[in-house]
């Protein structure tokens, strides 16, 4: 056996603490332990029983957090479960590799010091992740904090890998304090001085930001309309009628007092486009409405030989003209199929109205005092492409999303606590306008104000301040986790020549 069932089962162990921090188990006071028993599992091991170790704790925590996407797979791919859990493990497998090369790493060169580079590590590796192979940022640990917000103010300078570098070096401290308690009966200093001076460090940084105001000028009043359109019958032409009345209805509760009304991604089951009909008639409602209406809506590019292109586009309708945002970072297997030349073989896990194109500007749409940004759907898992909306001069940011995809699952609550980070990156408030939810709305400080139930009928109202300054991170981007990777890449290199 190549490890014993007691250091297995320690790595287990750490996997489902890991899994059970992000929603909807919601036990965030897990991520600040859930390594120790995997540093345990791994003392004394070779780097390859230590490489098998991380990939076990990794599946644990990946397959229990990330189940649901053999939902998307079965209920709308048209794959079966002896299918859809296969593809679902495959994927668990490749995203329990960072973890794996993790635990390598710290094996890789024994002495103290790796237990120091072990936030270098995790944070390096975990950018790796949010960009290989086009990104899948999901699930990163710092997201398993989105409701201690003292904590995670921080973001605004190292984005949500600060709080996960931050998680695994309280977890290091934790584990050596726990450690030499055992071994030598006395206190470790050191790791209890960088324990109590990080959390009195991130709170009393917070407790600052939290003071702060994050807004100027008048707020904005912004209404968000949760459809609540089955899926199954979304793309019906038999429901298009039923489906842009109910929208309509929802939104004319807030005429006169709402600024701007935000329908979800791909609200409008038509190419807005080329259908004058809802040209005009989404312009009455909005003029009647006395707001500025945001609504997705697929969209389409047709070259000079005739060939068309799909695109996943926002449209804003505001004083009588429409401008358009193309979502500019697509879901791949979703909506395209990367490397499609080598995986000719491959056909799209969510089947959709076609295959789409990325658009190349995060644009940014002018309403009055207001600049908003709009990212859709999958684009608000990454700060990097928030973050270039910020650049751009967004003050507010909506996304819209169609988390229907998901069912009743787990997915819905995980997508909505990163937009948490996301505000707080860049100083931002969001709205959150989701087809089936959750919905709502969130400040500049990361603070969620209100949000809906999921497959219920809502239509909510909130006042947001628009966002005032500029963060070190929109101003710098993902410079703190670049640094970790570097620093591990250099440590990587510099053990390799030390051995020779």
């Amino acid at each position: 056996m190549l490890c014993s069932k007691k250091i297995i089962t320690l790595a287990l162990l750490s996997g489902m603490l890991l899994a059970l921090s992000f929603p909807r188990w919601n036990f965030p006071w897990l991520a600040f332990i859930a390594v120790i028993p995997l540093f345990y599992a791994s003392e004394g091991q070779t780097p390859k029983k230590s490489f098998l170790l991380g990939w076990i704790a990794g599946m644990v925590y990946f397959a229990g957090s990330l189940s649901w996407v053999t939902i998307s797979m079965e209920q709308y791919g048209g794959l079966s479960k002896f299918i859809s859990f296969p593809l679902m493990f495959l994927l668990s497998a490749y995203l329990s590799l960072y973890v794996a090369f993790f635990t390598g790493l710290l094996r890789l060169f024994k002495s103290d010091l790796s237990w120091a580079m072990a936030p270098v590590f995790w944070t390096g590796l975990e950018y790796l992740r949010g960009h290989l192979l086009t990104g899948f940022p999901w699930n990163i640990l710092g997201y398993s904090q989105y409701r201690n917000i003292s904590l995670i103010q921080i973001a605004d300078i190292t984005s949500v890998y600060g709080v996960s570098f931050m998680i695994i070096l309280i977890n290091v401290s934790l584990y050596l304090i726990a450690q030499t308690a055992w071994q030598k009966r006395q206190l470790a200093i050191y790791p209890t001085a960088i324990l109590f001076s990080v959390l009195a460090i991130s709170f009393l940084y917070g407790t600052y930001r939290l003071s702060q105001p994050m807004g100027r000028g008048d707020p904005i009043t912004v209404a968000v309309i949760q459809g609540n359109i089955d899926q199954s019958g979304k793309w019906s032409p038999n429901l298009r009628e039923t489906i842009v009345a109910k929208y309509e209805r929802l939104s004319r509760t807030f005429s006169n007092r709402a600024d701007l009304v935000v329908w979800p991604e791909a609200a409008l089951p038509v190419f807005f486009q080329n259908e004058p009909l809802y040209q005009e008639r989404l312009g009455v409602l909005s003029r009647r409405g006395n707001f500025s209406l945001l609504f997705g809506s697929p969209a389409f590019l047709e070259t000079p030989l005739g060939q068309i292109s799909l695109l996943n586009s926002a449209y804003l309708l505001s004083g009588g003209s429409a401008e358009r945002y193309d979502k500019i970072h697509l879901v791949p297997f979703g909506e395209y199929v990367p490397l499609k030349s080598l995986l000719f073989f491959v056909d799209k896990m969510v089947t959709g109205i076609g295959e789409f194109i990325p658009g190349e500007t995060a644009k940014v749409f002018e309403m009055s005092s207001a600049k908003i940004g709009t990212a859709i759907c999958f684009e608000v898992i990454f700060p990097e492409v928030v973050r270039r909306f910020a650049q751009n001069g967004a003050n507010l940011m909506v996304t819209i999303t169609n988390d229907a995809w998901f069912g009743d699952s787990a997915a819905p609550d995980q997508h909505f606590s990163m937009v948490v980070f996301r505000a707080i990156e860049n100083r931002v408030p969001f709205a959150r306008a989701a087809n089936t939810g959750i919905s709502g709305f969130i400040d500049a400080h990361g603070k969620i104000l209100q949000t809906s139930p999921l497959f219920k009928d809502a239509a909510l109202l909130h006042s947001l301040s628009l966002g005032m300054r500029k963060t070190i991170y929109t101003r710098h981007g993902d410079f703190f986790a670049i640094g970790n990777l570097l620093i591990m890449m250099g440590f990587m290199i510099w053990v390799v020549l030390k051995k020779k």
